[in-house]
């Protein structure tokens, strides 16, 4: 079996490419990413001499790089983690988002159909159903939740379910599609809240938080998430989506403090910014779906995940300090020259 992973060098599309590779040591995996300022080759670097691993630096908007390679990996399954996904980023620059999530899903799944696939999987997010009140704990998002945007990246992400959706109806690709919640875990770039409040922390730099810090999330460990889409790909409904959710509704503000005591930190160092425009006020999602078909549920309790999070970024720090600086982007030129 040969597994595309597009976005691979990501935070988690490199730890579910870390999943497949320990789960199912007679499949190959191919890596294909762009390596824009979220891609980091160097997560990979521990599974970089296994045999039955490849990457490959290709942007997935690049029509003919992407067809040149599906005639020659011929891959089985496609699970698509590319994407411009930070909400702030699009904000400023929506149009990138627009061709990387839109044009370049188009792309993926035009491949699937010429060279063949037993299935092709879009990750998403829970944010293409907006938001949901802070004074309706009882309000879920559900897979039949309407679609209600509220920046360029999460609209960017809706259209792309849209069209992969319209591709399992108009052309019978078996596509499938999963929205998850917050994840957190190893790997995640430092501009993100939880890796962002614990580099801060231990350089003891101002913690910005937005608005009143009251915005929930519900956060899910990295781990949990590979696995819910290792079920999905091998055993899911094709023309199906999949919410996958933690249970573990967090506010920003109390995630941030319990991030302070975990390092010993004073709570001092906490500032409050402007809030994000459009800021979605509650996110939460009902995952009965996945787990009455797949029998999946998340594993990982917040208060121990956070502790494992915390303490692989205290033993990592030059993984997120080479970020920081800039050095992250030279690994690719390390180990493999100019492109």
């Amino acid at each position: 079996m040969t597994i595309f992973v597009t976005g691979g060098a990501g935070f988690i599309g490199s730890n579910f490419i870390f999943h497949i590779l320990k789960k199912y040591p007679d499949y190959r995996v191919v890596c294909l990413d762009k390596l824009t300022y979220a891609g980091n080759l160097s997560t990979l670097a521990s599974v970089t001499g296994n045999k039955n691993f490849r990457f490959v630096k290709i942007d997935i908007c690049d029509r003919q790089s992407v067809f040149n390679l599906f005639k020659e990996e011929k891959p089985d399954i496609v699970v698509n983690f590319a994407a411009e996904s930070h909400v702030d980023r699009s904000i400023a620059d929506p149009e990138i988002f627009l061709k990387t999530n839109i044009i370049g899903t188009a792309t993926l799944m035009d491949a699937c159909r010429e060279y063949g696939i037993k299935r092709f999987h879009q990750v998403s997010t829970d944010e293409v159903y907006g938001d949901l009140p802070l004074d309706r704990p009882d309000l879920f998002f559900t897979e039949n939740t309407p679609i209600h945007t509220s920046s360029p990246y999460s609209s960017s992400k809706a259209a792309a379910d849209l069209l992969a959706l319209a591709y399992y109806r108009t052309y019978g690709l078996p596509v499938t599609v999963s929205r998850c919640s917050n994840n957190y875990g190893p790997y995640h770039f430092p501009e993100k809240l939880i890796p962002l409040m614990i580099a801060n922390a231990l350089n003891d730099k101002p913690l910005p938080v937005y608005g009143t810090g009251e915005n929930v999330r519900d956060w899910l460990y990295v781990e949990d998430h590979c696995k819910a889409i290792d079920l999905i790909i091998h055993k899911g409904r094709a023309g199906e989506v999949y919410n996958v959710g933690g249970h573990n509704e967090m506010r920003n503000i109390d995630i941030v403090k319990l991030i302070c005591k975990e390092l010993g930190k004073p709570e001092s160092l906490i500032t409050y910014v402007s809030d994000r425009k459009g800021h979605d006020l509650r996110y939460a999602i009902d995952p009965t779906k996945i787990h009455a078909e797949l029998g999946w549920l998340p594993e990982t309790k917040f208060a121990d995940g956070i502790k494992k999070t915390v303490k692989w970024y205290l033993e990592n720090r030059k993984w997120w300090e080479d970020i920081i600086s800039g050095e992250y982007k030279n690994y690719y030129e390390k180990m493999y020259g100019k492109a």
